[in-house]
């Protein structure tokens, strides 16, 4: 019973969009209605508002490590705790791609992601962290580093000696990342994706149906 207590909540806390929280403190257009239309922080920093961006980005990342801390400190230590600290790791990045709150349509995860990688082992996130940074300033591609650092988060997982189960629920966040970023894929073969800190199409009036 806890544990499917623990994995709601974490669910629920997944689906907080800070993008569209940000979006509407700062009177920002909703991140649905322009650019790649995804409630994200690389799409909310099209809008021109860095520090919007930042605090969509930061918010994203902070309730995937909350959710994975709270199950690593408060969970039962018995021989299924790390079991349910990768169900609510999973569980969380679900919450955030199909958010309850947002009629199931949520973003791409990688800001959550990195929450929970930072939360499951902090050289983990560090690592993964890294790869998106450097990818980042030689290409200027958010999706193009984030695909990167998705495939090589299970390696670090395992590099890092870590246990199964956190190996495991990396690689399938990783995954799930990648398939999330799929259209990316296609831009990126044809040479179409937008660059970091583009700004695509950003408008005002009413949004459209999501």
């Amino acid at each position: 019973m806890l544990t499917i207590i623990f994995v709601i909540v974490a669910y629920l806390l997944g689906s907080v969009s800070f993008a569209v929280l940000m979006s509407k403190a700062f009177r920002l257009p909703d991140p649905r209605t322009y650019g790649s239309h995804n409630p994200g922080a690389t799409n909310v920093l099209r809008s021109g508002k860095k520090l919007a961006a930042v605090l969509t980005l930061l918010g994203d990342a902070a309730k995937g490590w909350l959710a994975v801390s709270l199950a690593q400190n408060y969970a039962p230590h018995d021989g299924n705790a790390l079991l349910l600290v990768a169900a609510v790791a999973l569980a969380v990045f679900l919450g955030h791609l199909f958010p309850v709150f947002l009629r199931f349509k949520g973003g791409k995860g990688v800001a959550t992601a990195l929450g929970v990688l930072l939360a499951l082992n902090v050289w983990l996130g560090v690592a993964a962290l890294a790869t998106w940074i450097v990818v980042a300033l030689i290409f200027r591609l958010s999706s193009l580093a984030a695909l990167l650092a998705a495939l090589a988060a299970p390696v670090y997982a395992v590099l890092l000696s870590l246990p199964l189960e956190y190996v495991l629920v990396s690689a399938l966040i990783s995954l799930l990342l990648i398939w999330r970023h799929k259209s990316n894929i296609q831009n990126l073969l044809a040479g179409k994706e937008s660059k970091i800190g583009n700004k695509a199409g950003v408008r005002g009036g009413p949004k459209s149906s999501p």
